[in-house]
């Protein structure tokens, strides 16, 4: 599927919904997904955001299986026109027991991509889930023998600078915490080893915005959330390579050693029957 609107095109395919593309001016912005370093592009995570531990997953006591960021990434979307498209989800699911709808709305202005995803209760019990995006970006000019390859800008909700916290580290994809906070600048450089351990995840509504920086300090693109509760960014710790993620997460992965129900999930979120979440992201070019 591909959308037009003034100077941006954007490309999105029906495997996962995922962004594919994102064109302005001639430039890409998207990340080429390049199986060398990450063969996706700007995956869905849902129902689970990061790493569930032991890739489990518990409904009502009973364990399922659930992968890292879940499954709707790898699943089939239905076009329904107007840069909308559809997964249902019914019980026939292996490790997601519910019935439900995940629809996935992409609309472009002037300069940005609004995605907005809305998932819907079809069961007749209440339905636990998470839901994030993961899109990767392009790092302008990049050169691998550069010492800073980029800047990252944090923001709060009110559009402040703001310099966070990491209050965990990551195991395996788990979360362990930290016996001292460790600050991040507000505007971070982005070096081959920004990410030796792993990505950066920002909890608690930190950060509402991350702007990515090319080398000379000027704006590339901002990725805007206000109701994320956690923001990951993160590269593979690869020599040579040209991207990075700003992921906004309304969910986050399990503390290490977590083995509760779904429902008690750190940034679980519960929909009764016939009710419905939006989540919604911003890609704002500069």
């Amino acid at each position: 599927m591909i959308l037009k609107n003034g100077k941006i095109t954007i490309e999105v395919s029906t495997h996962g919904a995922e962004l594919l593309s994102l064109k302005s001016g001639g430039r890409e912005y998207m990340w080429s997904g390049d199986a060398a370093y990450w063969n996706r592009h700007a995956p869905i995570l849902f129902p689970a955001v990061s790493k569930p531990y032991q890739n489990t997953i518990r409904i009502d006591g009973q364990p399922y299986t659930m992968k890292q960021h879940g499954f709707a990434r790898d699943s089939q979307f239905y076009e329904m026109g107007d840069g909308i498209l559809r997964m249902l989800g019914t019980e026939s699911h292996d490790n997601y027991p519910y019935r439900y709808e995940l629809k996935v709305h992409y609309r472009l202005d002037a300069d940005s991509v609004e995605a907005v995803w809305t998932v819907t209760n079809l069961d007749r019990r209440d339905m636990h889930f998470q839901i994030g995006a993961h899109p990767g970006f392009m790092l302008p000019d990049y050169n691998a023998n550069d010492a800073i390859h980029g800047y990252v800008r944090y923001l709060d909700r009110e559009g402040n600078a703001v310099s966070p916290t990491i209050t965990s580290a990551l195991d395996d994809g788990n979360r362990i915490p930290l016996s001292q906070p460790t600050h991040i600048p507000a505007e971070m450089p982005l070096t081959n080893d920004t990410f030796a351990h792993d990505a950066l995840v920002f909890e608690q509504g930190q950060v509402a915005q991350a702007m990515l920086l090319d080398k000379r300090c000027q704006p590339v693109l901002s990725v805007l959330c206000p109701q994320a509760e956690a923001f990951g960014v993160w590269a593979p710790h690869k020599e040579g390579c040209p991207f990075v993620c700003l992921e906004p997460w309304c969910g986050i992965c399990d503390a290490k050693g977590y083995c509760g129900d779904i429902a008690d999930r750190t940034c679980s979120h519960r929909l009764a029957p016939s009710e419905q979440y939006q989540f919604i992201y911003k890609i704002k070019l500069q």
